[in-house]
């Protein structure tokens, strides 16, 4: 089976895409072919992002906030964590919103709520990939 393209976005690519990446990348890992990228730059991932994904075993502490311009035109699956992104110049086969609240700026508490909610729907995703839902 040839690994599914999929790509996160997110305004800034500092956090909740850059979660997503993490746990696609790791749980995903044969399956998935993983990118995020943001439609704004960004000078570096949060680092309370970063601190909750230490504590899951997962470390994005190499990963960089990227622009649309770094990850493939044509992707897969490209999923919007809920900020009104919108990739007018991606081409994809499958496209959703998470609706996932920003915690940038909130407490370290906000950060691990977030990144429970995005631990639960890579594994949805990739559920559904498995499955040949996607």
């Amino acid at each position: 089976m040839n690994k599914k393209i999929v790509a996160f976005v997110c305004i800034h690519n500092s956090c909740r895409s850059q979660m997503a990446e993490g746990y696609a990348r790791t749980l995903g890992d044969g399956l998935l072919e993983v990118f995020s990228a943001g439609t704004e730059d960004y000078h570096e991932v949060k680092p309370l992002a970063i601190e909750v994904m230490k504590e899951d075993g997962i470390d994005i502490g190499n990963q960089y906030p990227k622009l649309m311009e770094e990850i493939p035109e044509e992707v897969d699956i490209l999923i919007t964590m809920g900020c009104g992104a919108t990739c007018p110049f991606t081409l994809t086969k499958h496209e959703e919103d998470w609706g996932i609240e920003d915690p940038s700026g909130k407490s370290l508490e906000e950060f691990r709520i977030a990144r429970d909610v995005i631990k639960s729907k890579v594994i949805d995703l990739i559920a559904r990939v498995n499955n040949g839902v996607i």
